[in-house]
């Protein structure tokens, strides 16, 4: 399986989830209004890796910022913290299959996609090195 097919990336309000094999990640701050987290299907949750509220707040999902949004965004994720999370779930994608889940209408310009350029970028660089 290529880093490309690895990484998938799925609308959470989207019913469709049959299609999406593998682990599920929650990748928003904020649990998605209107859906209870005993009927939502995913594996974890990790919140501390979405934008500040600030940031997020900023962007607005305005396509017109999405640019210095991503610029600020990967800012913002070299906390170590932020760090060691990207790395659990470039082991994820090792593994298997990973489905980054979001909220966002918008489903060209919002964190999940800048989340799947850092693990593919991880992913490239670890297959780089051969390993």
């Amino acid at each position: 399986m290529g880093t490309s097919e690895r990484i998938r990336l799925h609308r959470v309000y989207d019913d469709d989830s049959a299609d999406d094999p593998g682990t599920r990640v929650l990748v928003d701050r904020v649990w998605p209004r209107g859906i209870r987290k005993a009927d939502a299907r995913l594996d974890h949750w990790y919140k501390e890796l979405a934008p500040s509220t600030e940031l997020r707040k900023w962007f607005g999902h305005d396509p017109e910022r999405w640019d210095a949004f991503r610029e600020r965004y990967r800012a913002e994720l070299q906390a170590p913290e932020s760090q060691a999370r990207l790395d659990e779930l470039a082991a994820i994608a090792r593994q298997g299959p990973l489905t980054l889940l979001f909220g966002a209408k918008d489903t060209e310009h919002n964190q999940a996609v800048v989340l799947r350029e850092l693990l593919r970028e991880r992913l490239q660089e670890r297959l780089g090195q051969g390993g």
